[in-house]
């Protein structure tokens, strides 16, 4: 059954549910401190593609509410929201409870399509309005917690007290202290019989407001600008759209995401989404921002949760969290890839990290010394000293290894160093030490830390002076694209190869373990040609 609300005016174009895989809607919070500047705004949110907009009127500096509130309906051109959210409930507002209410109660005489009410003053404000409120008006009884996210059972008792009040829409926002809080608010939404919002606030509680599509909430907020929000965590309506393709997400839409502490700085979200929507592949990817990856998998266990990309620092603990880990993963003992097989939900690691930046070093290399790849790899008989003992690092050891490569370790600890070392076959050295370290030229180095990352960009592992000795560096850092070390290695005289051609290359293999397709190459190369 087709729901009422996916016949929604967006601009002059009517979006129906043909375009669309889900009815929930898309909500601009507008927050301007002057009704012209809420105008203007509101504008923006249409052409944006906006489903409605919710009118912040605690945001309000010279607040006339009859003629303001006329003036922002009749000057609106999706449906409202109105909003007069009060000091104890997160909000603006500071004035006398009474006044604030009757000017909520205006706002649904003057034609508001929505009016959102704290439970707090809920059942008292819809008593007050039984029988007068117009029809097409819609009441939203909201709770927020910033402290945490309850119990599923907690939840249950929230959204019946909600419902118990008389809300014809619930909503509720919580607080991600952790990422699996996320999934008991999926719990309650996907099984409630009555129109509701759940969010999670916070960097943690990010899926929450992508993923409602899926799992059938009734509407998400998107921001018009970076930064600029009306509650933690707010995605841009323009990445919800172009980045997320939000309108393409249903039920059956497989999640793919990236794990990782950090992860924000990640652009495998703009890799893939961009290459699903060029096939029409049903999956979405998104950043999966960990703490306790054990735990996170124990409570993301279902076959909606279909692949992983993993990343700084869950790679080696990942290892334990898979049924089934391929050779080479083993042996390195790290993973940046994980599968959850269909048939039976088992999890199986791979690695796929030292293909691309062992691939993009040769490369890097023929080019240096004008040669067509031969029978032997350009690594063969070469020095090659890698910085940091984590997954990437015992990857690239591992791969640099295989290729015929002598390898010398120098991570800050000496010990993991020389763990890994014994593990290869190679030398240890601490980081320390490792300005000083010039057996002889042409050698080649790859940095695997986060050394040099934004938004410490002025971080380099290895003084300039040093890098005299080496033919080629290596930095798997991509955000920024050349770091202090790319930059000062190739004022040196040294090849540089960008962490961006490890990341391509080792995406090329993610993307056809998560898909079963062949990875879109030339589109790949493209989207990232652009950062």
């Amino acid at each position: 059954m087709e729901s009422p609300n996916l016949l929604v005016a967006s601009g002059s174009k009517l979006v129906s549910g043909s375009m669309r895989k889900n009815p929930t809607l898309i909500c601009v919070p507008i927050m301007g401190e002057s009704v012209d500047k809420m105008v203007v705004d509101m504008g923006k949110a249409n052409a944006s593609g906006a489903d409605l907009v919710e009118i912040r009127l605690d945001g309000l500096k010279n607040f006339n509410p009859r003629e303001n509130i006329k003036t922002l309906i009749k000057e609106s051109p999706v449906p409202t929201l109105f909003t007069y959210r009060p000091i104890w409930e997160g909000g603006q507002y500071d004035g006398d409870e009474n006044k604030r209410v009757d000017v909520l109660r205006l706002a649904m005489e003057l034609g508001a399509d929505y009016i959102d009410v704290e439970l707090q003053v809920a059942r008292e404000f819809n008593d007050s309005v039984r029988g007068k409120k117009p029809e097409k008006c819609k009441v939203i009884v909201s709770s927020h917690n910033y402290q945490y996210t309850p119990s599923v059972e907690d939840l249950s008792n929230l959204v019946a007290r909600i419902q118990a009040s008389g809300a014809d829409i619930v909503k509720f926002a919580t607080t991600a202290l952790d990422i699996t809080d996320v999934a008991r608010v999926f719990q309650i939404t996907v099984h409630s019989q009555v129109p509701i919002i759940g969010l999670v606030m916070g960097e943690r509680g990010l899926i929450s407001r992508i993923l409602c599509a899926k799992f059938g909430g009734f509407l998400t907020f998107g921001t018009l600008e970076n930064g600029i929000v009306s509650a933690p965590g707010q995605p841009t309506i323009k990445d919800l759209l172009d980045l997320y393709n939000f309108r393409q997400m249903g039920p059956d839409t497989k999640v793919f995401g990236i794990i990782g502490k950090p992860v924000g700085h990640s652009k495998s979200p703009i890799l893939y989404n961009e290459a699903f929507k060029s096939v029409g592949f049903n999956g979405v990817f998104v950043h999966l921002l960990v703490d306790d990856i054990a735990k996170f998998f124990q409570t993301y266990s279902s076959n909606d949760f279909a692949g992983f990309s993993c990343t700084i620092p869950h790679k080696e603990a990942a290892v334990k969290c898979c049924d089934e880990v391929d050779t080479v993963a083993k042996s390195i003992g790290a993973v940046n890839c994980i599968i959850r097989r269909q048939s039976d939900g088992k999890l199986f690691g791979y690695n796929t990290d030292y293909v691309g930046a062992i691939s993009a070093i040769e490369d890097g290399l023929r080019g240096r010394l004008n040669v067509s790849g031969g029978v032997s790899s350009a690594l063969a008989g070469k020095l090659f000293v890698v910085i940091g003992a984590g997954g990437a690092g015992k990857a690239l050891a591992y791969g640099a290894k295989a290729k015929g490569a002598r390898v010398v370790i120098a991570n800050r600890t000496y010990d993991r160093a020389r763990e890994l070392a014994e593990t290869v076959g190679g030398h240890a050295l601490s980081l320390a030490d490792l300005e000083n370290f010039n057996p002889e030229d042409g050698m080649i180095l790859a940095n695997t830390t986060s050394i040099g990352m934004q938004p410490k960009v002025d971080e380099t592992p290895i003084p300039k002076h040093a890098l005299g000795h080496y033919a080629l560096v290596f930095d798997a850092v991509y955000t920024p694209k050349i770091t202090r070390l790319l930059r000062e290695a190739e004022e040196s005289g040294a090849t540089i190869v960008s962490g961006l051609e490890m990341f391509i290359g080792q995406a090329y293999e993610q993307y056809e373990r998560f898909t079963g397709l062949p990875a879109p190459k030339e589109l790949f190369q493209k989207i990232m040609a652009k950062y």
